[in-house]
């Protein structure tokens, strides 16, 4: 079986714009300690790639959408790791009725 296949896709919605919540992503991780850090390899308008120790990668990807931001995360031995990130994220705002 390929490795990839074990991926997991975490998903959250947020309030912030996708360029900040790519930011927070490059932040957050690479202030993990030891074997958690990851930091910045690739960067596009929707999509950050972070790599860490052992080549590990994790994708980060945010993008705008009627209820807010998307954001979803992804990595194949990092999920607690991304998991905290989205969990940091601040939520969006209450809708009234």
């Amino acid at each position: 079986m390929h490795q990839q296949a074990a991926r997991q896709l975490q998903e959250r919605l947020t309030s912030l714009e996708p360029s900040a919540v790519l930011d927070q992503a490059v932040q957050f991780f690479s202030r993990q300690s030891g074997v958690y850090a990851a930091f910045l390899e690739k960067r596009g308008p929707t999509h950050v790639v972070l790599r860490g120790q052992g080549t590990e990668e994790i994708a980060i990807a945010a993008w705008s959408t009627e209820a807010g931001t998307t954001v979803s995360g992804s990595s194949y031995l990092f999920d607690q790791q991304v998991a905290r990130f989205l969990d940091a994220l601040p939520p969006l705002a209450p809708v009234r009725s």
